[in-house]
């Protein structure tokens, strides 16, 4: 699904990412560890295409395409999904509009379908209020997965899902992340995910199989992903990495 080979990224002339490589696979979901500062949302902004995080190096290749040199909507066109930590709000943007065009973007029309949605993430109220405008951290949240789930991108990107939330959302924002990454069906699952955790809370309610520690721009170890969570808690994140590396 996603193949990242030899990423450098510079934001303002400085240079973040110094050389990432990782690789997600159709249907699996990774998460990505990191200390603040590390360059793990440069990662994921470089991945979806924002201007901003300038490619100095290296390639991305989505569903074998290379994606490097288009734009954040020719991204999202091929089945490209993100939630960011922090959206900014959008005035004169009714919440209800996006989803509707997230829905038409995959030619459907279903009012229902975007009731249903509401219903479930309890976004009801806020469906006619300007997108994020005013939002609690955890409607701001729920917000993000609205959207997503009415996308319906192949690979999703999740910034740090667990901030800002309290226990009573996480429990509603794990469950329908489990639902948008196929996590509650048998068959086998197409769609693929990269989240970055700084305190790995969302671990408790989405399985993921891989876990990277970034550190200073660059990957130093893939693991299982509670292997490196409890390493990281046990050693710290520089401890973590020398721990890990010295067991292989």
């Amino acid at each position: 699904m996603l193949h990242i080979q030899d990423l450098r990224v510079e934001v303002g002339g400085k240079a973040i990412l110094k050389g990432v490589n990782l690789s997600i696979g159709v249907g699996e979901t990774h998460a990505l560890f990191g200390p603040n500062g590390s360059g793990k949302t440069t990662l994921l902004m470089a991945i979806m295409g924002f201007p901003r995080y300038v490619i100095t190096g290296g390639r991305i290749l989505f569903k074998d395409q290379d994606i490097t040199g288009l734009s954040v909507d020719e991204r999202a066109r091929l089945g490209m999904g993100i939630s960011f930590q922090r959206p900014p709000a959008v005035r004169g943007v009714k919440t209800r509009d996006i989803v509707n065009a997230c829905l038409e973007s995959r030619g459907r029309k279903d009012g229902q379908a975007v009731g249903e949605l509401a219903e479930r993430l309890n976004m009801v109220e806020l469906m006619d209020r300007d997108i994020n405008l005013g939002f609690s951290g955890g409607e701001i949240k729920r917000s993000e997965l609205l959207q997503l789930l009415a996308q319906g991108p192949d690979l999703v990107l999740l910034d740090e899902p667990e901030s800002g939330v309290d226990l009573v959302n996480m429990s509603l924002i794990g469950q329908m992340i489990n639902e948008l990454l196929q996590k509650d069906l048998k068959r086998t699952r197409s769609r693929s995910c990269l989240i970055i955790t700084h305190t790995g809370h969302i671990l408790d309610y989405v399985r993921a199989s891989k876990g990277y520690v970034l550190l200073e721009g660059a990957i130093h170890c893939v693991r299982d992903a509670m292997e490196v969570l409890d390493s990281v808690k046990e050693h710290g994140y520089e401890g973590c990495v020398k721990c890990l590396c010295q067991s292989e």
